[in-house]
């Protein structure tokens, strides 16, 4: 892991971004998969209209973000063409930001990257933080939102595609290692030219590890703080959660209220109104805290 400091920050400065993505209250990000076969939602919103209305929907409950997803990332999804990621995410990239939604595209390929901002994406949230595809950290420091300012980069910990991720869950001690990878990555980013006024670091719960280790990434938050970047935690009725025996989507709001407590810029979530009441509790919890 880098050692070189950095001041620590949980909010993204200003900088001609939206206001809604820059205050001191932790944000909620509206899943909103066009895919037919995502883990949670795959079919609900495969077609644009479904998927427009979906995101309206998300944006009306209050969620501040709506990222917008067309390869699923479950646990042995296949890849899908670069053709059909872009058929199925530009349309409804392009309206709702053409409604004032902030978008997020959800893709490891920087042409769709790319194709998504001039659409009117202002966020790029990559789970491979540039490992799928060596382009994307240039791609992301040439790239000027209609905003005119360079994408948020959302970059979490990954150490491969779907279809192997769940072979690759050994280490020495997962909370150190996967920040230490993941630090690895943004200082790969940073070195191609993505600044960290607009990087959002990600610790990639799901993705390489176990139930056990998610569990110990979330409760060891030193680690997924060290980075002295924004935070996006993404936990919203994955196997770990659902694991625990009761509603996923109640447990899920848990984890928002604990991530808004400690800090978090933003939660990636499905159901949008529990975790919207989850966050604001955390962040009532955490200002009351001198946080």
């Amino acid at each position: 892991m880098s050692t070189r400091t950095r001041p620590r920050s949980g909010r993204l400065r200003p900088d001609g971004l939206p206001e809604r993505l820059t205050g001191d209250d932790t944000l909620v990000m509206g899943v909103l998969n066009v895919t037919p076969d995502s883990f949670s939602d795959g079919g609900e919103h495969d077609s644009a209209p479904d998927a427009i209305a979906h995101g309206r929907l998300l944006a009306a409950q209050g969620a501040s973000i709506i990222d917008v997803g067309g390869e699923s990332t479950r646990p042995g999804a296949p890849r899908v063409e670069e053709d059909e990621e872009l058929r199925r995410v530009l349309p409804v990239v392009s309206e709702l930001a053409r409604e004032g939604i902030v978008v997020s595209v959800d893709t490891m390929r920087a042409s769709v990257a790319a194709a998504s901002i001039e659409a009117g994406a202002l966020i790029v949230n990559d789970v491979s933080a540039g490992r799928a595809d060596v382009d994307m950290g240039a791609e992301a420091a040439r790239l000027r939102t209609r905003l005119g300012t360079p994408p948020v980069f959302v970059a979490m910990h990954w150490r491969g595609h779907s279809d192997v991720m769940t072979e690759l869950t050994e280490y020495e001690d997962v909370a150190r290692d996967s920040a230490a990878e993941l630090e690895d990555r943004l200082d790969a980013l940073r070195a191609a030219g993505v600044e960290d006024r607009f990087l959002v670091a990600d610790p990639g719960l799901g993705f390489a590890k176990t139930g056990e280790q998610n569990w110990e990434v979330l409760a060891r938050w030193e680690h997924i703080a060290s980075h002295g970047l924004p935070l996006l935690i993404g936990a919203s009725r994955k196997r770990f959660v659902s694991s625990l025996g009761v509603d996923r989507d109640a447990a899920t709001a848990a984890i928002s209220a604990y991530s808004a407590e400690h800090g978090a810029w933003a939660v990636r979530v499905h159901d949008v109104p529990p975790n919207l009441a989850a966050v604001r509790v955390g962040d009532r919890l955490r200002r009351s805290a001198g946080r």
